[in-house]
């Protein structure tokens, strides 16, 4: 696995992997104008997205996927910097189903390409859809705690409150529910560049139902 990610981060883009990757590149110019225009925890938090911009490219994963991971992550950091969890209604939770959810099935991959837990499509949708349940709740539980050390600690304008912290929780789990639904679909269709194999010019091959060793 460890072998492959930086071969697979510096493919040659196809298809729709340029979408995503055009999103990367916003991603990318986005963390100096937070810097400059809204200071140091903004710059974290852009930071953040710029990792859930690269994470997807570095697994291959299927474009649609990728482009929705990185789109959400981007969309979630501007989203805290223009105040539009507490200025638009019902902003922050529908944030926290998508973008959680989409982190649940990324977190799956991760594990599944680690020999942790079998490939999506192996495990069936059931089986997926709890993990994805753990996984989310696990994400959207560091998410909370990162909420309440920041408004702590760095920021008072930073929202934290036990309905606030029990409804996020909730978005979470039912996010994470439904992309653990929709696994064994989004872990197929990858592409993946091993050591030694040539295709589009870095040795990428597509990945189907099998992969690394046990990812769909």
């Amino acid at each position: 696995m460890i072998a492959t990610l930086g071969l697979t981060f510096l493919r040659r883009p196809h298809g729709a992997v340029w979408a995503a990757d055009l999103l990367r590149i916003v991603t990318l110019v986005s963390v100096p104008v937070a810097a400059v225009g809204w200071g140091a925890v903004a710059f974290a938090v852009m930071a953040l997205a710029l990792l859930g911009a690269v994470v997807p490219r570095m697994l291959g994963l299927r474009p649609t996927f990728d482009a929705a991971v990185v789109l959400l992550s981007l969309v979630a950091a501007w989203s805290s910097m223009l105040d539009w969890y507490t200025t638009v209604f019902l902003w922050d939770k529908v944030v926290h189903v998508i973008l959680v959810g989409l982190l649940a099935g990324l977190l799956y991959v991760i594990a599944s390409d680690a020999g942790v837990i079998a490939s999506a499509p192996r495990a069936g949708v059931l089986l997926s859809a709890l993990v994805a349940l753990a996984a989310g709740m696990a994400i959207g539980s560091v998410w909370e705690i990162g909420e309440w050390l920041g408004h702590n600690f760095v920021d008072e304008t930073i929202v934290v409150g036990y309905d606030d912290t029990i409804g996020d929780l909730a978005a979470d789990g039912a996010g994470a529910l439904l992309a653990g639904f929709a696994l064994p679909w989004l872990s197929r269709d990858r592409r993946v560049v091993r050591p030694g194999h040539a295709a589009q010019g870095v040795g990428a091959r597509r990945e189907g139902t099998s992969a690394l060793h046990t990812q769909g």
